[in-house]
């Protein structure tokens, strides 16, 4: 069966999946409409997204420490209410992103929030090594689309796989959480620090400890 663009519109419709979500569950399903919908709700993603809509002024600011006190991230992470907020499921929740951003040190929570001065310098950059490397010039704004998404992918706290699973994205990670627990959540904002970060000196470099650490 071929899927149509039609075909994922109705099941995110349905479900409350993401567009994504629904697209891959139908690939997984061969189309197949019915299965695709028990295949979200196995993997917790079909009430995820009817749920992301609704207001969260709870949760909690979680503070984590590495390497001696070499990284560190203050993370807050709203939930709708008090109750979810002293929840343990939310609370390792918190606990594993916040271990993340020590990790990966993201940009920011979510594409939208990423610098207009960052995201142009980027392009800039792979607008000039694009020509660099003979590329035909009515081609290079899509292959620095494409490349541009890929550095979203790597730099993005949402769109980057998650160190503790790398088959999902922390994106994933929150639509599976927010499934189980059966309200909205939402990573709002992080700040992560390195000692002599910006100083004239020799950094050694923590991300691959820290995701070591997380992983375990």
């Amino acid at each position: 069966m071929t899927i149509t663009a039609n075909l994922v519109k109705e099941l995110r419709e349905k479900s409350g999946a993401g567009m994504m979500d629904c697209k891959k569950a139908l690939a997984e399903t061969k189309g197949d409409f019915e299965k695709a919908v028990d295949w979200l709700r196995q993997k917790g993603l079909a009430s995820a997204g009817k749920k992301a809509g609704r207001v969260a002024t709870e949760g909690m600011v979680e503070s984590y420490i590495h390497g001696e006190g070499r990284i560190g991230v203050l993370l807050e992470v709203n939930s709708e209410t008090d109750f979810v907020a002293r929840n343990t499921q939310f609370r390792e929740f918190v606990r594993n992103i916040a271990m993340h951003v020590a990790a990966t040190n993201p940009v920011s929570v979510g594409p939208e929030q990423v610098p207009a001065d960052i995201v142009e310098r980027e392009r800039q950059v792979l607008t000039a090594k694009a020509r660099e490397e003979g590329k035909k010039e009515e081609m290079i704004p899509k292959i620095v689309d494409g490349q541009i998404k890929k550095w979203m992918a790597q730099n993005v706290l949402l769109e980057q796989a998650y160190v503790k699973n790398p088959d999902i994205t922390v994106g994933n990670y929150l639509k599976e959480t927010i499934a189980t627990i059966g309200e909205n959540i939402v990573i709002r904002r992080f700040t992560r620090f390195e000692l002599g970060e910006g100083l004239e000196k020799k950094q050694e470099d923590f991300a691959a400890e820290v995701a070591a650490q997380a992983k375990a």
